[in-house]
């Protein structure tokens, strides 16, 4: 039996990329379906890596705690010689700086990654559907029909987008026709996450390194299991099974003392480096692997897929909510150079690698990624230091006003957008989904360290608009706080009208009208246009609100029969609105307005 529902955005595939996005929608009250054909989570510790930049998202999005006490940070690399074993460091150990908190990239395998992602989601009042499987879609300029394969039979969906966040073999992808160029990168290899006997879990240890046999174990910390790692010939079948691995492992090493115990997940792949042709179809986007396949050197792929879906789930909820529907576009001007550097950089590490240059530094952790030539950096062409619009936003220790100390990341924390005022006299008007926080004398927080004026570079008199993912949209001095008006619009982040009371007798704010009931000087008109012109915009605003929740119940209403009721109410709303717009017209253009303005 087919039966059709609606939700705003349909997301296919439960990985690391689909639930990142379905906790951004979900914190943003966004309405969306997750599925996987799958038929239970992936157990397997592919992607391991959590780089500094995925950990401040973390941070924002709740999870970075759990995360973190999930795993620990990597291990000392361990090289078996025939002189004897040698240590060295695998990553750079950077202690945290008051703008970068978190330096050092994590090790937390990706099945208890994407568990405490779950249950994040789960606290927000959603869930994976599993053995829900995606076998086909169309769309229109409206919406996405797509068509579920469930274990009680096949399910009809209809949404506003879909996205495809279902791996490199995508079915969203291949159905779309989107091409997925690259090439494979000569290597295959074998990783297996194992119960083993005879290794130290101290250190990531390295056998055979500069030859063919070469073969690793790396502990999965927040497990007993260690990540099995070694590069395979093309032409030969390899037992996968804890015996099998375990006779590898003794012809590659020599090491008779070492017994694999088990095998919970195991996989022999070839290398890819591809990226697709476009991210977008319409009302379709690809994110995560979907859209690029990195190998597994310098810990990328996961953690750019992370970050494509923090980048469109603020964009998806913006345009569903009222935002022109071209910020979508910039979904894929910003993360397709990412991702297209991102696998140039992973290529020059495997290549590092097979050279047995396993250093990483700096260039992993991502915090450097940013989108200096989006549309959506507003640029400043006089600024010469400091942060830029594009750059990705520092943290600072700061003071509330009330004595407490903070940060400016918990101030951005949150699906809203944040202006910062640096030692500002007068504040913009307070708009829907905008944070205003102003630093300096006479603001709710003080620089008490000066970190904010070392981090962004301000002075005084200006301010900083910073995004939902916690990028920088602009700098910008008061002088400009129009233009920042003007972008701030165009995102959908619009002032809110506010309704004036309604009063039965004067008060010093309410001038006396005349007798004839016209306003007797230019300020009396002033004032009382005003607060009509705000009653009218806060109605109109309802209204209109009123309409589209109509429009959208009368959608779902329709294909189950049509119901008079519905309808008529869908048809007054819209009345409604026509009218109350043709009388705030009548308002600016009324003839009493003209004799007011010459009213001394």
């Amino acid at each position: 039996m087919t039966h059709i529902s609606d939700t705003d955005v349909i997301i296919c595939g439960t990985g690391a990329a689909g639930l990142t996005l379905a906790i951004d929608l979900a914190r943003r009250n966004v309405g969306f379906l997750l599925i996987d054909k799958a038929a239970h989570p992936v157990i397997g510790s592919r992607g391991k890596g959590i780089q500094p930049r995925s950990q401040e998202v973390f941070e924002d999005l709740g999870v970075i705690d759990r995360i973190v006490a999930s795993g620990g940070e990597y291990p000392v690399q361990r090289f078996h010689t025939a002189e004897g074993p040698v240590d060295k460091a695998v990553v750079e150990m950077s202690d945290p700086t008051p703008d970068e908190p978190y330096q050092i990239p994590l090790l937390v395998p990706q099945f208890l990654t994407e568990r405490r992602l779950r249950e994040r989601l789960t606290e927000l009042g959603h869930a994976p559907h599993y053995s829900h499987e995606l076998v086909g879609f169309d769309q229109d300029a409206d919406g996405v029909t797509a068509r579920i394969a469930t274990p009680d039979g096949e399910r009809t969906v209809r949404a506003s987008y879909l996205i495809g966040a279902d791996g490199g073999s995508s079915f969203v992808r291949k159905a779309l026709g989107i091409g997925f160029p690259g090439r494979t990168l000569g290597v295959r290899a074998i990783v297996a996450d194992v119960l083993v006997d005879g290794v130290s879990s101290d250190a990531w240890h390295r056998w055979g390194e500069d030859t063919a046999a070469q073969v690793s174990m790396c502990p999965l910390y927040g497990t007993d299991m260690f990540q099995l790692q070694a590069p395979i010939p093309f032409d030969v079948d390899i037992d996968l099974s804890a015996e099998g691995l375990t006779a590898f492992f003794r012809e590659r090493t020599g090491r008779n003392d070492v017994v694999i115990r088990s095998v919970s997940w195991a996989s022999a792949f070839e290398m890819n480096a591809r990226l697709a042709d476009t991210y977008r179809r319409e009302r379709v986007f690809l994110t995560g692997d979907a859209a690029h396949c990195h190998p597994p050197t310098g810990g990328q792929g996961l953690n750019t897929s992370v970050q494509d879906a923090y980048n469109l789930g603020w964009k998806l909820a913006a345009v569903l909510d009222g935002a022109p529907e071209s910020l979508l576009s910039t979904y894929e001007k910003e993360r397709r150079p990412i991702a297209e550097a991102v696998l140039g950089l992973s290529e020059r590490l495997l290549e590092a690698a097979k050279n047995r240059d396993t250093h990483r530094g700096r260039e992993v952790s991502q915090l450097d990624l940013g989108y200096l030539d989006s549309p959506l950096s507003m640029t400043s062409p006089d600024r010469g230091n400091g942060v830029l619009a594009g750059d990705r936003a520092p943290d600072a220790p700061v003071t509330g006003a009330g004595g407490l100390p903070t940060r400016l990341f918990s101030l951005f924390q949150g699906p809203h957008w944040t202006l910062l005022g640096y030692d500002v006299d007068d504040a913009p008007a307070p708009r829907s989904g905008l944070h205003l926080h102003v630093i300096g004398g006479g603001g709710d927080i003080l620089d008490t360290g000066g970190h904010v004026h070392s981090a962004y570079g301000l002075s005084s008199g200006q301010w900083v608009l910073v995004r939902p993912d916690g990028y920088v949209a602009a700098v910008v001095g008061t002088a400009d706080l129009g233009s920042l008006a003007t972008y701030l619009d165009a995102v959908g982040i619009r002032p809110v009208p506010v309704a004036q009371p309604h009063h039965t007798e004067t008060s010093p704010d309410m001038p006396t009208p005349s007798p004839s009931g016209a306003p007797r000087t230019r300020r009396e008109h002033r004032r009382i246009r005003s607060a009509a012109e705000q009653r009218l915009a806060t109605a109109q605003g309802e209204l209109h609100q009123l309409s589209r929740q109509v429009q959208r119940d009368l959608r779902s209403v329709r294909r189950q029969g049509e119901t008079t009721a519905i309808v008529a109410r869908s048809n007054f709303a819209e009345l409604a609105v026509q009218t109350i717009t043709r009388l705030a017209a009548n308002l600016r253009t009324d003839p009493s307005d003209r004799s007011g303005r010459s009213d001394q």
